[in-house]
């Protein structure tokens, strides 16, 4: 019996506290309802300011939309939602508030920040060279938006580098699948995956290596004079890569020597890379 009481009296104390809450909860809607937008946004920026979970902040900046729509203080809200949700890691909402910031005021001078702001919602989300790509290609296309829309704003070089990175991430998750491919002995299906990094990504981190992949994957199919022609670039492009000096003993190894052969793919490389011909 006296467990019994206990339990009750436990349970009503949490409904007593459960129902404070909503009050309390219900009476700041109403004192919301009742202050100006500035003192809403305001009480917005101090809370983003002071508290690590940015939840509060962002309540309050989409009470200002909803009390005070069309106003100055409802497009600052709205730039600071976005700012706020990318914050909070919530990366779709954070680009659902910057998509409405750039269609409601496509030439404000804050458009620019919206814009990279949902760029970056996107490249944020790239942490692994094993996730889907999709996000990759949505990011580049965002950062390129930014750099080519608002070149003249400081977003611009951020951007720049960011694209750079996200590029990289592309060539980084062909040279896995090639990898992948070059150690069980399926060299055509590695080639194929080691061309697109050569061919497309050229800028990268990941050329060196590619050209490298494509000796030892040409050389197993028997493609020497592919395989030569790779190594001509490599060696002419990144002579003091340690890829090269791989690339070379291989090549040693069969009786051969970097020479590059001007047909086929890797002729062309060759041409543009060595020779400027890009035409």
């Amino acid at each position: 019996m006296t467990g019994g009481k206990s339990g009750r009296i436990l349970c009503a104390a949490l409904l007593a506290a459960l129902l404070a809450g909503c009050g309390a909860r219900e009476s700041e809607v109403e004192n919301l309802e009742g202050m100006t937008a500035e003192q809403i946004y305001r009480k917005g920026e101090y809370s983003l300011e002071t508290d690590n979970k940015p939840d509060a902040a962002i309540r309050y900046f989409s009470e200002v939309e909803r009390l005070y729509p069309y106003t100055e203080y409802a497009k600052r809200s709205l730039i600071m939602q976005a700012f706020s949700y990318h914050k909070a890691r919530e990366y779709e909402s954070a680009r659902g508030a910057a998509q409405r910031f750039l269609d409601f005021y496509p030439g404000d001078k804050d458009a620019a920040y919206a814009q990279y702001l949902l760029a970056l919602s996107y490249y944020d989300q790239i942490d692994e060279v094993g996730r889907d790509q999709g996000l990759t290609f949505q990011a580049l296309q965002s950062l390129r938006t930014v750099i080519e829309q608002y070149p003249d704003s400081e977003y611009a070089r951020p951007a720049m580098l960011e694209f750079d990175l996200a590029f990289d991430h592309l060539a980084a998750k062909e040279m896995e699948i090639g990898r992948f491919y070059l150690k069980r002995g399926n060299y055509a299906a590695a080639a194929n995956r080691f061309r697109v990094v050569v061919e497309q990504f050229q800028t990268t981190s990941h050329t060196p290596e590619a050209l490298h992949r494509l000796v030892e994957s040409y050389l197993a199919l028997g493609l020497n004079a592919e395989a030569q022609t790779a190594a001509a670039i490599l060696g002419y492009n990144y002579q003091s890569s340690p890829f090269y000096d791989d690339s070379f003993r291989l090549l040693k190894g069969k009786g051969l020597a970097p020479e590059a052969q001007e047909t086929g793919w890797l002729g062309q490389v060759y041409r543009q890379m060595i020779r400027g011909e890009w035409l």
